[in-house]
């Protein structure tokens, strides 16, 4: 059975939706099944794996909202699976207002696919709304990206509050898989300094692998395909990979 991971942090522009298209790849790349869910109305996750959003019958809208089988909405592309998202997305949290068990509709629909998988990734919105509610209730577990800058630990004690209240009230297998250290800029001594906070707060939670400020990490979106596809010797591919290999490591107990 696959472990569902929600990559989650309300705070934007902390390398969330990066994190999530290139260890989608790497994770690809050293043969595991993977999906990826894009669950965040922008759609970068989708794009960000080359799946053209004018090209796609359904999504994540379609299978949130009108129980499409998930399965019908899954684009195969050689960088993972994807179950691609779309603008109808940004209704739907409010659509799901007058639903029954609202906040277990993506639950729901991955139910059907999760044993496909070796690990299911969900691409939550930047916000603690009903979208991220969602996938919370569906994932096993939570990936943070933590940004290494002056306001990295602002919020986090919020999202920490909600996990704590997803936890008892709604999905009591909810727990941190791992916190990923992103934009760590090695030039200056205050990177280290967050870096080192950051591993006090989530003692044993931080990946070794730290994702530096690369700027092929931020070009590679825009032709449409992961770091590792655009440049694999890039700092910021190897930094990925690297990181992938602990996530395959912690994952081989339960993809045995």
């Amino acid at each position: 059975m696959g472990k569902i991971i929600a990559v989650v942090n309300q705070k934007g522009g902390v390398g969330k939706t990066t994190s999530t298209v290139n260890l989608t790849a790497a994770l690809t790349e050293l043969g595991l099944k993977v999906l990826m869910v894009d669950f965040d109305p922008q759609a970068n996750a989708s794009s960000g794996l080359g799946v053209d959003k004018r090209k796609i019958k359904n999504s994540a809208y379609d299978v949130a909202i009108n129980e499409v089988p998930a399965r019908e909405a899954i684009v195969h592309t050689k960088y993972g699976d994807v179950l691609p998202s779309s603008a109808d997305l940004a209704g739907a949290a409010v659509e799901l207002i007058a639903v029954e068990h609202r906040e277990r509709q993506l639950e729901k629909a991955l139910s059907a696919v999760k044993n496909d998988y070796d690990v299911i990734f969900i691409d939550c919105p930047p916000s603690l709304e009903l979208l991220t509610l969602n996938g919370l209730c569906a994932a096993d577990a939570i990936l943070v990206p933590v940004q290494c800058e002056y306001y990295a630990l602002e919020g986090l004690s919020d999202l920490m509050s909600t996990l704590r209240m997803v936890k008892k009230k709604m999905n009591p297998r909810l727990e941190i898989f791992g916190v990923a250290l992103t934009m760590f800029d090695g030039r200056t001594n205050f990177s280290a300094q967050v870096a080192q906070e950051v591993r006090r707060h989530f003692p044993g939670k931080v990946f070794n692998a730290v994702i530096p400020r690369n700027i092929r990490l931020a070009e590679a979106p825009s032709h449409g395909i992961p770091v590792q596809a655009y440049d694999g010797s890039s700092r910021g591919a190897v930094a990925y990979r690297a990181m992938a290999e602990e996530i395959r490591d912690k994952l081989k107990p339960e993809t045995r």
